[in-house]
């Protein structure tokens, strides 16, 4: 994901900035940079990856002697995170909104396992377990421990979605398209999501949405980070418990005025 998020950036940094001695680059060229992009539908979130992929490519250049030196890089402020998760309809008009069926795939399994986009980019179907209803997305043949990447059961709508995309699968991985594995699925999913009329859609937000959804309907803490792959489940209370019918009832009960 690493190198692939690199290569976004490097479509729009390499025609602004692509023919710049590294001497030419000043806290104006960055604003500039900044302005075309605001103006072109960007946000400064966006921008601000950008301009930092392109700081640590040239951090990375000076501390290899490719250049004398490295440029200080000026970013836009970075925007207040957003506390976006998506309803249960939403979820559902996405999934009716899909024409491309590897978006409707895509869709059910952020939003069934909760797991992380990279994570289900990985997933092959020998890890997609229909007998005992589990999906794996951890991968034991990875050199390192995956971040995050739980063994989840499957629901009966995901198995009905997985069922039917075994059904047509030309390729190992989960998430295909054109016999191809899928590695993004940025477009696809604005189309839906503008087709459905449901804003703020980030490969993420599914991931969010269902710890929110766990949250809401009291799913203990434990289980939600078990969940989700988290190895402390303070990180999950400190995000989630503000959602669960509980949280701080007792609390505001002890100031009632009668």
């Amino acid at each position: 994901m690493i190198a692939q998020n690199m290569e976004w950036s490097g479509r729009a940094i390499l025609p602004f900035f692509g023919a710049m001695r590294p001497a030419d680059i000043t806290a104006g060229t960055c604003r500039a940079y900044t302005a075309k992009r605001r103006k072109e539908g960007r946000g400064d979130g966006t921008i601000g990856t950008e301009l930092g992929h392109l700081r640590n490519t040239l951090n990375w250049a000076a501390k290899t002697k490719i250049i004398p030196a490295a440029p200080d890089i000026e970013r836009p402020a970075r925007p207040a995170p957003k506390d976006i998760h998506l309803t249960r309809d939403q979820v559902k008009r996405l999934m009716d909104n899909a024409t491309m069926p590897h978006i409707r795939t895509f869709v059910a399994l952020a939003i069934s396992t909760g797991g992380r986009a990279a994570a289900l980019f990985d997933l092959t179907w020998d890890r997609v377990d229909f007998a005992r209803g589990l999906v794996i997305l951890s991968d034991k043949e990875r050199p390192r421990p995956m971040k995050g990447r739980a063994t989840v059961p499957m629901n009966e709508s995901l198995r009905r979605v997985l069922t039917e995309a075994k059904e047509a699968a030309r390729t190992a991985h989960v998430v295909e398209w054109a016999g191809k594995r899928v590695k993004s699925v940025r477009t696809g999913l604005q189309l839906t999501a503008k087709n459905a009329g449901v804003p703020d859609v980030s490969p993420h937000v599914f991931r969010h949405s269902a710890a929110v959804w766990m949250a809401e309907d009291g799913v203990p803490m434990g289980e939600i980070a078990s969940f989700l792959g988290h190895s402390d489940s303070r990180i999950t209370e400190r995000v989630y418990a503000r959602f669960t019918p509980q949280h701080l009832r007792r609390a505001a009960k002890s100031l009632e005025l009668d």
